[in-house]
């Protein structure tokens, strides 16, 4: 284990600023909207903001806050923070994100999290919170050999979290982080006694139902299929586009973010802008912090490595395996998909389905109090 500290050359923040200065913008239709993509005055804005109005100094002396490491497992370099908490008999707990995220997501949520006494909850419920990088992306990037798809990356953390000493731990994530915590969990059930997800991997309604399906359903189930089927349908159409290139030519795609910083900030801020609850507001800063995290390490490329691996991987296509370990969903209503309970009891043993109000893809950004709320009473009720 490494101590690691954030310290970016001040050259590469006179680089940053130099591109962004030169910007060659390009045209768009009148009145397209997002259509198309980010508008032009949209990303201008944002841009503009960028250059003038974000302090990265100021967003890195707060991630220092935090206790950070590296190690290197399975030749790969592993960034984490690593946060313990005041409370001696905290229950451990591993964090992760997804693309196009980064560790910087839990930033509202780690306080109560590893503190509730510190912030009016209860200090039974305090976890030491450990918070990967996922291998090829930000400070554990990039990644040097093939094959850093979903299933080694769990095996990764397994192996850090026995290395931290933690023998008993959850596991927490959405996007990537849910399909890595889910196999962590299914694989360790000896070692995790319960995955908390904000998304339910191959839960969701894949194919057209049919009038026989259909009848098998509660009226409630019913509606949800069909909303599923519906919103799949739209992904299909018009937001898979970026998943099929990262899956497919991630190498080609690299050179144009590595090199353009307006290139990288559009390829994600539309993500999250597509992909949050409208209601949700999503500090800017907070989300540049999260593109620096790329544009600083280079790592667009390396971190569009993991759908490339997933999909050429055996086991692409199958139904995911069954996972034992008790298993909790906060399902926050505007994430990409509507999961499906009696589709995700088929394959996960679902202790507890919680409907949230708002919130989409990101709620550790878009609404961490209730993200917080669900996790902390869902350890709750493993441990009664």
């Amino acid at each position: 284990m490494r101590p690691f500290r954030i310290d970016i050359p001040q050259a590469d923040i006179d680089d940053l600023h130099d591109r962004l200065d030169r910007t060659r913008w390009p045209d768009e239709l009148p009145g397209a909207g997002w259509d198309y993509g980010v508008p032009l005055d949209h990303l201008r804005d944002l841009a503009q903001h960028w250059r003038h109005g974000y302090d990265w100094r100021a967003a890195e002396a707060a991630l220092n806050a935090w206790p950070q490491f590296t190690t290197t497992i399975d030749g790969a370099n592993v960034h984490f923070a690593h946060l313990r908490s005041p409370e001696p008999d905290a229950t451990p707990l591993v964090m992760t994100h997804g693309w196009p995220g980064s560790f910087a997501e839990f930033a509202h949520v780690a306080g109560p999290l590893t503190d509730p006494r510190a912030h009016g909850g209860d200090p039974a419920d305090a976890f030491h919170l450990v918070l990967p990088s996922i291998p090829g992306f930000g400070f554990s990037g990039p990644t040097v050999e093939r094959g850093w798809e979903f299933r080694r990356v769990a095996a990764a953390f397994g192996e850090l979290m026995a290395r931290l000493g933690y023998d008993r731990y959850g596991t927490q994530g959405g996007d990537w982080g849910a399909a890595i915590s889910r196999e962590l969990g299914r694989t360790r059930p000896g070692n995790v006694f319960g995955v908390h997800l904000n998304l339910l991997p191959g839960a969701g309604a894949t194919a057209e139902p049919t009038a026989a399906e259909l009848a098998a359903l509660s009226p409630t189930e019913r509606d949800r299929t069909l909303a599923s089927w519906a919103r799949m349908r739209a992904w299909l159409r018009d937001r898979q586009g970026y998943a099929d290139i990262q899956a497919t030519r991630p190498q080609t795609l690299a050179y144009g973010l590595t090199d353009s910083p307006v290139g990288q900030l559009a390829w994600i801020a539309e993500k999250f802008r597509e992909w949050t609850d409208p209601r949700s507001v999503i500090d800017r800063d907070h989300l540049l912090t999260n593109v620096m995290l790329y544009w600083l390490t280079g790592t667009a490329g390396s971190s569009a490595r993991i759908y490339y691996e997933r999909a050429h991987a055996d086991y692409h296509g199958r139904p995911p395996e069954p996972s034992t370990t008790p298993t909790a969903l906060a399902d926050f209503p505007c994430d990409n998909f509507v999961p499906l309970r009696h589709l995700a009891d088929r394959t996960d043993n679902i202790v507890r389905w919680t409907p949230q109000e708002r919130g989409g893809h990101f709620p550790a950004m878009e609404q961490p109090e209730a993200l917080v709320t669900d996790i902390r009473a869902f350890f709750r009720e493993l441990a009664a």
